[in-house]
């Protein structure tokens, strides 16, 4: 197929329609992928030159029309991406070379899985990702690094011999069983002592006159979000960094993507205290959440067991309540298996331009897989979930 690439240093030059229309085709679409989230990234100055994400998406088209696209960073650091490569740069610094800058395919600062190459077709998922490696060629890049990819994005990836890297999060899958109406119910699905467990900690946050309410997007209100940016970058500040995104980022989401948010705030003595924000996905057609992300959380107060009820037993209840398909933790966190939220394989594809430093890191790869799968197993051996007789 005769096609035309163009690499766009703004998602702005990209008609955004068409580039929505390509994501919702893909087979595991995410709203941190729309052009709306994208674009918010750049005009609100988060991610940008400035902050060492430098963007330049490329596109692929033929008669006006978008057949794949991709977004595409230079970065200058190694900071908000979730897949760690702090040691592969520290080697290429100590052996006298260049690792920064790199290439990136990845959504900035949000380790969600799901689509990062966008194709009308499978062979043209891998004629996209040939351009992009090309680019990195040419421009002299180190190194290209896809990150969190969807099953369709790893085909293309070993169709062209990347590298592949597996890491490990924790999903809630909703069991859909008339059994599991309320939380009560998921809780007898858990083993005795894991239930035991959440209540005492539900206890502690209930003792502690701490209540929480549920607000969806469209119906959030301008101090609600102004709530949420003071318990956010407040969080980023106790841990000695300034946070991501700025409060412009998150005024595009109030106006561009509401439903794509809900909104926990606890409440204690009459005043806000906390809140967590969730992402969400939507059916297109219906509109009814079908997943839900675990995102951002903060609190002004210190109240034991409240990031637990914020970040997970508020969230999962309102999942199971409105028949949510599943609900991600985001990245890492072992103490979520005692949450019901089990282990699943998040994907990266890596390509390095230097022989000797590919070669290597496809070795240490081979040896962190095989220690990955054995993690695994032990995690799904701890399995919170009672056996069914």
């Amino acid at each position: 197929m005769n096609y035309v690439t163009q690499v766009h240093e703004s998602i702005q030059s990209i008609e955004k329609t068409q580039w929505n229309a390509l994501l919702s085709c893909q087979s595991e679409p995410t709203p941190f992928m729309r052009h709306e989230y994208l674009n918010a990234l750049e005009t609100s100055l988060s991610a940008v030159k400035d902050t060492g994400w430098q963007s330049h998406f490329v596109t692929l088209t033929a008669n006006n029309t978008l057949l794949a696209a991709c977004p595409l960073y230079l970065k200058s650091h190694s900071y908000g991406e979730y897949v760690f490569d702090w040691a592969w740069a520290q080697a290429y610094e100590r052996h006298g070379l260049a690792y920064y800058p790199k290439a990136l395919v990845a959504v900035p600062f949000t380790p969600v899985p799901g689509a990062r190459l966008l194709a009308q077709s499978d062979a043209l998922r891998v004629e996209l990702l040939k351009e992009v490696l090309r680019l990195c060629e040419s421009w002299h890049i180190s190194s290209l690094h896809l990150l969190f990819t969807s099953p369709q994005d790893q085909v293309a990836t070993q169709a062209l011999g990347l590298m592949a890297r597996q890491t490990v999060q924790f999903h809630w899958q909703n069991p859909h069983s008339p059994s599991v109406l309320t939380f009560d119910d998921f809780l007898m699905t858990l083993n005795q002592d894991k239930r035991k467990k959440i209540r005492q900690e539900r206890n502690k946050v209930l003792q502690a006159g701490v209540t929480f309410t549920a607000i969806e997007g469209q119906n959030m209100t301008e101090p609600d979000w102004d709530f949420f940016y003071r318990c956010y970058s407040q969080t980023y500040y106790e841990h000695g960094n300034a946070p991501y995104l700025s409060r412009a980022f998150f005024q595009q989401q109030a106006s561009l993507m509401p439903q794509n948010w809900i909104l926990f705030k606890a409440h204690q003595g009459g005043e806000d205290m906390a809140c967590s924000l969730i992402g969400l996905e939507r059916h297109p057609v219906t509109q009814t959440p079908t997943v839900a992300y675990g995102r951002y959380w903060g609190a002004t107060r210190r109240v034991d067991c409240l990031h637990f009820e914020a970040c997970y037993y508020q969230p999962l209840s309102w999942c199971i309540e409105h028949g949510v398909e599943r609900f991600e933790g985001g990245a890492q966190g072992e103490h979520k298996m005692a949450r019901a939220l089990l282990p699943v394989s998040t994907h990266s594809a890596h390509w390095l331009a230097h022989p000797s430093f590919a070669s290597a890191v496809e070795n240490f790869l081979e040896r962190e897989g095989l220690g990955m799968n054995e993690y695994l197993e032990h995690l799904k051996s701890r399995n919170p979930i009672k056996v069914k007789p």
